[in-house]
């Protein structure tokens, strides 16, 4: 299985994929799609990742590094 890596846009009329990735498939074939969206996150939902990360990495101490050469 081959697969391409394209951006493309999505409109009311549906998704239009480039026409060099057109040109290249063969017609009449049925194929899998993956579609990718990005997500868009909050203030608040930024905010709590962070707090997480500090929390986590504020627990560190120095005699926890013996697992990082592991």
């Amino acid at each position: 299985m081959k697969a391409y890596e394209s951006s493309a846009k999505v409109t009311s009329e549906g998704i239009k994929i480039p026409d060099w990735l057109l040109e290249i498939l063969p017609s009449n074939q049925e194929v899998k799609v993956i579609i990718l969206v990005n997500e868009q996150t909050d203030s608040s939902q930024a905010d709590w990742s962070k707090l997480t990360a500090e929390q986590f990495f504020a627990g560190y101490e120095q005699s926890d590094n013996i697992y990082d050469t592991l």
